[in-house]
């Protein structure tokens, strides 16, 4: 992707980012975790629909393209379409790059439970994995991914955010070692 071709794809991919941002003055939003917060970032919106799937997928797909990747994936379910976005595109470009899930509960009926009762998706063994999410918060979602990642004898060589809400998962994640990159942040949409 060229320079102009990726400056493109982040505004349009931006625009409607803003059209699922929801701000408000006092912090009526209340997170699983019972925090409160002042906006809402409905990413699903985005990466469920044709265009945003396509664009996440592209510029993603560009974020990686100097890695050695065996799959991508994250915790179900704001890395879902993301991860599926970019592997089917990945397809498209010679490259194929499976995706897989983190499931939130294990599988009920894997003898040996461990790692692989979470994992969803063809994850080849030590593989070399990007985690995707599409809202980075205070990074403990993203953490428990990457143990079982771990766990699986996977290595984890990236994570990528949609959006950050630059509340500390970035620098939380960074403290662990990992790289970390976010298409964009909580004050990329609030100036938009």
């Amino acid at each position: 992707m060229d320079k102009q071709e990726r400056v493109n794809f982040r505004q349009r991919l931006l625009t409607k980012l803003r059209s699922s941002f929801v701000y408000n003055t006092e912090p009526i939003f209340t997170f699983s975790s019972g925090r409160k917060s002042h906006f809402y970032i409905d990413c699903k919106k985005v990466t469920l629909d044709f265009e945003g799937a396509f664009l996440v997928g592209q510029l993603i797909l560009d974020a990686i393209s100097n890695l050695e990747v065996d799959a991508i994936g994250g915790m179900t379910l704001g890395a879902d379409p993301i991860a599926t976005a970019v592997s089917v595109l990945s397809y498209g470009e010679q490259r194929s790059i499976p995706a897989f899930i983190i499931r939130k509960e294990p599988k009920p009926f894997v003898p040996s439970g461990g790692p692989q009762a979470y994992i969803e998706g063809n994850l080849p063994t030590k593989a070399r994995v990007v985690v995707v999410d599409d809202v980075l918060t205070a990074g403990r979602a993203t953490e428990r991914t990457i143990n079982v990642l771990k766990g699986a004898g996977c290595t984890v060589v990236k994570v990528i955010a949609l959006v950050d809400r630059k509340e500390g998962g970035r620098q939380y994640l960074e403290g662990l070692g990992y790289t970390v990159e976010s298409l964009f942040t909580v004050e990329d949409l609030l100036k938009a």
